[in-house]
């Protein structure tokens, strides 16, 4: 992708006669993005030729967009981080992230970030991008984290998250013995007025909902599937606390110590569609080592 981000079309018999702008909003490039490419170093070309947004297409015209080149913010420096990647095209990363790393950097860890590592990485593959992270984790969360290589496709990946197109499922470790062998929790969650961090149920809050799957349960705790149909900060935390079975070890959330050093909670899988070759895409990762040690010293029941 050395040279900046572009997309291709021939224009096809049904778009004979539209304007390029009608074109192109239709394929779901926004009025921003078309305003950063006429002031910020993109281009609109027909067969080759430099055009504007008000050229009429013809069928079987070879059509380019040049979006402008993007660069890191100037607070996010590249680290030549091991980034265990399981999938990579030219609009989208997919990487395991291991627990005790960020997911961007922050005040008490500036550096080491898999933001950080995605710029080193794209710093050596030469590939002129920042960081579009669609699916956050938290720092002690391991899994499936989900990277745009470009501001459109996040946009894309962002509508896609909005129309429930985009799927994650997690497993956790649960404290005490769930008593459903399927539930949900329905319940608004909100910044807690006396942390900046913490988060809680709240009837002022955004709107929050999480289903649950018993998958085994053990002497003391519950193995869980959990899937989301919104992505609140620490909404699986704060809505499995709610309902008096915080995660293994989740001490901000009143979560037993001793089993785990960390929350037990994995995202094991994503689905989504392919925002240009619309296929259905599945990607999974085992659990890591500490949440499969627990279950495997754990007494099932």
């Amino acid at each position: 992708m050395a040279g900046g981000f572009k997309l291709h079309w021939v224009v096809d018999e049904k778009d004979e006669g539209k304007t390029l702008k009608e074109f192109l909003v239709g394929q779901e490039i926004s009025r921003a993005a078309l305003t950063d490419i006429k002031f910020k170093g993109g281009g609109l070309f027909v067969d080759g030729g430099a055009v504007t947004v008000r050229h009429v297409l013809r069928t079987g015209e070879k059509l380019e967009v040049h979006f402008p080149p993007e660069k890191p913010s100037l607070g996010l420096a590249g680290e030549n981080i091991q980034l265990d990647v399981i999938y990579d095209d030219p609009y989208l990363l997919i990487v395991n992230k291991p627990a005790g790393m960020n997911t961007i950097p922050s005040r008490e860890h500036p550096t080491g970030s898999l933001a950080n590592g995605l710029i080193g990485y794209y710093q050596q593959l030469e590939i002129e991008a920042t960081t579009h992270i669609i699916t956050r984790l938290d720092r002690n969360t391991s899994g499936i984290v989900l990277i745009a290589k470009h501001r459109h496709v996040h946009h894309l990946m962002s509508k896609q998250q909005q129309a429930g197109q985009l799927q994650r499922i997690y497993e956790a470790l649960v404290q005490g013995h769930i008593p459903k062998l399927n539930g949900f929790i329905e319940e608004p969650i909100a910044r807690k007025e006396t942390s900046i961090i913490e988060r809680e149920v709240h009837p002022g809050g955004q709107y929050a909902y999480t289903s649950y799957r018993l998958i085994k349960l053990f002497d003391s705790f519950s193995h869980i599937e959990l899937r989301l149909k919104t992505g609140r900060t620490h909404q699986i935390r704060v809505h499995m606390s709610y309902i008096n079975h915080p995660l293994l070890g989740d001490t901000l959330y009143g979560g037993a110590v001793g089993k785990i050093g960390r929350q037990a909670l994995h995202c094991r899988e994503v689905q989504f569609i392919h925002p240009f070759t619309n296929q259905h895409m599945k990607f999974s990762v085992p659990l890591p080592s500490d949440i499969q040690d627990v279950l495997t010293s754990g007494r099932p029941i």
